[in-house]
């Protein structure tokens, strides 16, 4: 390791992470993960001896390889590495790092551009489904320039459609893992819902909020996110997720009605930080729950002609586009996302304590 590791740094979404190939990695899960620990410098709250960002949205990993299915292109495994923790967790897919892994796959050879838009086939190797992505590149090159303005992001970049298929139940096995559309949980009412993400869906009403609250104010309230940690820990048995203490999973949404022209407004945890702005197949849940007959998204949320669905967040505002069969339920989702590169090169870890 004293040559350096291959890294390629990309911003995906509204994340930004390190993009490794599985060969460059160690085979031993333990060893990869002590390793990624000393990369992006964890634990640390600062991560002054990584690279990481100090926060769980700049510190996060994908690990990719050439993928052995037919229905796919590249194998995409996501880690999120903690900042404060000497944590790196599998448990969940990241929506905003996977519009970086088709370019990351373009830019290291893995996948030969295919005229001026290259589609690829994504398979997210912790919970087994494919997106398809399609990046522009002209000339053979992918081109990141571009036009799409995405919320959390400055400056326009060139769009990365993903779609997604089959991801009901992705991790939790069902769309709705207890059968039902509204649970009780210490008195609160919640949606356990799962269309990409395991999310817990709650009003924010119900907590004493309006919805409308900043990032800090939530993050400086001790008693709220303790009283969703014991909702959340309670929610994980719940959902098939077993104990889910040191999980990154379930996330914690707070959904309140539209206050800046969308379709329902969120304030999501992941799970114990305050995310700044929404994942991506968090977002889909949480689009997907508005369908719902009943339960705080449906209750809150005010419904588009078709399926697009506009969440707001702390930072904007993303759209989802929730493909609806005749009878109005969602058999997929769509998101655009954008991604850039930010330096190719090799990374050195920390020395072994």
């Amino acid at each position: 390791m004293s040559e350096g590791i291959p890294c390629l740094w990309m911003r995906g979404g509204s994340s930004k992470g390190a993009y490794f190939l599985a060969s460059d990695m160690p085979q031993d899960v333990a060893a990869r993960d002590a390793l990624l620990l000393r990369i992006m410098g964890s634990p640390d709250p600062r991560q002054i001896d990584g690279i990481g960002g100090a926060d769980p949205l700049t510190s996060k990993v994908a690990i990719l390889s050439r993928s052995s299915r037919e229905d796919a292109d590249v194998d995409y495994l996501f880690l999120q590495v903690f900042p404060d923790q000497a944590l790196v967790s599998d448990k969940q897919n990241c929506g905003n790092i996977l519009a970086g892994v088709g370019p990351a796959a373009i830019e290291r050879g893995m996948i030969p551009p295919a005229g001026d838009v290259t589609p690829v086939r994504i398979h997210m190797v912790n919970t087994g489904e494919v997106a398809v992505a399609k990046m522009e590149t002209p000339n053979g090159r992918v081109h990141y320039d571009g036009t799409a303005v995405i919320a959390g992001v400055p400056k326009s970049h060139a769009a990365v459609p993903l779609m997604f298929q089959n991801i009901a139940g992705s991790m939790c096995g069902a769309l709705l893992p207890t059968g039902n559309e509204v649970d009780v949980i210490d008195g609160v009412e919640a949606t356990l819902i799962d269309n990409g993400m395991p999310c817990v869906i709650l009003r924010a009403a119900d907590f004493g909020l309006s919805g409308t609250e900043t990032r800090e104010d939530l993050e400086g309230n001790g008693p709220l996110k303790k009283r969703l940690e014991a909702i959340r820990l309670q929610a994980g048995p719940m959902m098939n997720l077993g104990d889910v203490a040191e999980a990154s999973v379930p996330k914690m949404t707070l959904v309140s009605a539209p206050t800046a022209g969308g379709h329902l407004s969120t304030r999501s945890f992941i799970p114990h930080r305050v995310h700044a702005s929404v994942g991506v197949l968090a977002a889909v849940t949480v689009a997907t729950a508005a369908r719902l007959g009943s339960g705080p998204a449906a209750d809150v949320a005010t419904h588009p002609d078709g399926g697009l669905y506009e969440v707001e967040h702390p930072s904007g505002m993303m759209e989802v586009l929730l493909d609806l069969d005749t009878n109005g339920a969602v058999q997929g989702a769509g998101v655009v996302r954008t991604a850039r590169k930010l330096f190719e090169g090799h990374v050195f870890p920390a020395p072994e304590a």
